[in-house]
């Protein structure tokens, strides 16, 4: 009696399980490469092509058809940067003979340059949870860390008291990865952390045990769509424009400490980059601001 052929393992199945166990990644992130390599494997679908007959044409196709429906040049590089992981996988493990986005370069990304606040506007941010109770005590911190340190919106959601260093001034994040490194704290994020552990963290807590840092009002962590909540109130209330978000904050750092003298390297071991590449967006955001400089205020702008 012949036995049941056995159905072979979906190649995106491997390749995100690759990501997770061997890579390390976090679930986010892999989840982000599923969302991607979804979206391909439909365009593929469509087209009636199996992913290990692919060719650059189909890739092109693909990226045409991204770009048709609006998306931006960094989203679009992001999804190639997936399916080059991809394909440079499935030729290392022999489910494929050829990468081809081999000979793909990506698309410019640095037509949208990352939305920066003024550091006027960041002040205001900042300063405006300024009403008494502990909710405000939190949000004054939580907005000093996120412009005075850089973190990513999940690393302060997922920030635990251990990773909390008042005493020396510094914070130590899990990023991408899981990869720790050490930020240091300015003065005002740090005395705003304390007033906030202090007098408005217990309050939050209610008697329960959390080792999250900053807390919701019934003393659980406070999730990445509640820190949203808490910086588009704090733009509202200073009226910041509308697109503002926890990023904007992160870039704002970025920029502001550049323009100030910071160099390239130190700023990419406090965002936590992989590549210094990544870090060099920052470059052009300063470059065009002193191209506005010159247009506005010499005299042969």
């Amino acid at each position: 009696m012949n036995s049941p052929r056995r159905t072979p393992p979906d190649p995106v199945d491997l390749f995100l399980d690759h990501l997770l166990v061997e890579k390390g990644l976090s679930h986010n992130t892999v989840d982000a490469y599923a969302r991607d390599l979804g979206l391909f494997q439909s365009f593929c679908e469509a087209r009636g092509t199996a992913l290990d007959r692919v060719r650059g044409t189909d890739v092109l196709a693909f990226v045409t058809a991204q770009r048709g429906r609006g998306l931006s040049p960094r989203t679009v590089a992001r999804r190639l940067s997936a399916l080059r992981g991809f394909y440079g996988f499935l030729v290392a493990e022999g489910l494929a003979t050829a990468n081809p986005l081999e000979r793909l370069e990506s698309p410019a990304q640095w037509q949208t340059l990352p939305r920066t606040l003024t550091p006027e506007e960041a002040r205001a941010v900042v300063e405006t949870p300024d009403a008494p109770g502990p909710r405000a005590l939190r949000d004054r911190a939580l907005l000093e860390l996120l412009y005075g340190s850089g973190l990513r919106v999940s690393e302060v959601s997922d920030l635990t008291l251990e990773r909390l260093d008042l005493a020396v001034g510094f914070v130590r994040p899990k990023g991408k990865g899981a990869k720790e490194r050490v930020v240091p704290l300015g003065g005002r994020a740090k005395a705003a952390l304390e007033a906030y552990l202090a007098d408005g963290r217990p309050l939050l807590l209610k008697g329960r045990r959390s080792p999250h840092v900053f807390l919701n009002r019934y003393g659980r962590r406070l999730s990445r769509q509640g820190i949203w909540g808490v910086v588009k109130a704090a733009c509202r209330r200073a009226g910041v424009p509308a697109d503002a978000s926890p990023h904007t904050l992160r870039h704002s750092f970025a920029t502001h400490l550049l323009e100030g003298g910071a160099d390239l390297r130190s700023l990419q071991l406090m965002l936590g980059h992989a590549d210094l590449a990544t870090t060099q967006v920052y470059t052009h955001v300063t470059r065009k601001r002193l191209r506005e400089l010159v247009r506005k205020h010499h005299p042969r702008g």
